[in-house]
């Protein structure tokens, strides 16, 4: 089957008004395993072009807060998200907790960031591993107990080791590749459940 990036799901988001076709991603995971509720609070990796902060949003509504960061701009303006453009490193979290008055902790951390591909398959799934790595990392000090957390990885051998890191955080581990993942794509989401 050629590639076809205009799609059912492409057309679909479209259709629904998200950005991206990426919010189908998030939402399959949602639905199995009923995640956002409202009044949540939502740290979003990578949130660029900006449909998983689209989907989140909606669910958890007006009393709910994200705060979403990328390198890039991003294309939605949505009420009850704070998004900056910046390196998720120099990210002053205290800051940003103390300005908006709230809670040092996130219910949720998610990221679907992933690295710019080079085409060498190993140098991608080694960035793609990094970059699970770091937001893994952010949602061991930002993350409450009891939170979730899902990353995209790129499918490697690092597969088990993250799997570990996250099993050892989180009472429940899963590893989902969601149905409106394109066929040809390595990508996995990683999700730990219930922090510890």
């Amino acid at each position: 089957m050629n590639f076809n990036p205009r799609d059912h799901y492409f057309r679909k988001a479209k259709k629904e008004n998200f950005v991206a076709r990426s919010v189908f991603k998030l939402e399959e995971i949602d639905k199995k395993m009923k995640l956002f509720k409202p009044g949540q609070t939502v740290l979003d990796l990578g949130a660029t072009p900006g449909s998983w902060s689209q989907y989140a949003s909606q669910k958890i509504g007006p009393s709910g807060h994200i705060l979403a960061i990328d390198l890039n701009p991003m294309e939605v303006k949505l009420k009850n998200v704070d998004f900056y453009q910046e390196d998720i490193h120099d990210f002053n979290f205290e800051n940003y907790f103390k300005e908006k008055s709230l809670e040092p902790q996130f219910d949720a951390v998610i990221s679907d960031m992933a690295p710019k591909t080079t085409g060498i398959r190993m140098t991608d799934q080694a960035r793609s591993f990094e970059l699970c790595e770091m937001a893994f990392s952010i949602s061991q000090k930002y993350l409450k107990k009891n939170g979730f957390f899902i990353c995209k990885l790129f499918h490697s051998d690092d597969f088990s080791q993250m799997r570990d890191m996250i099993k050892k955080d989180f009472n429940k581990f899963e590893a989902v590749k969601p149905d409106s993942t394109r066929k040809i794509s390595k990508e996995i989401f990683l999700i730990g459940l219930n922090k510890k």
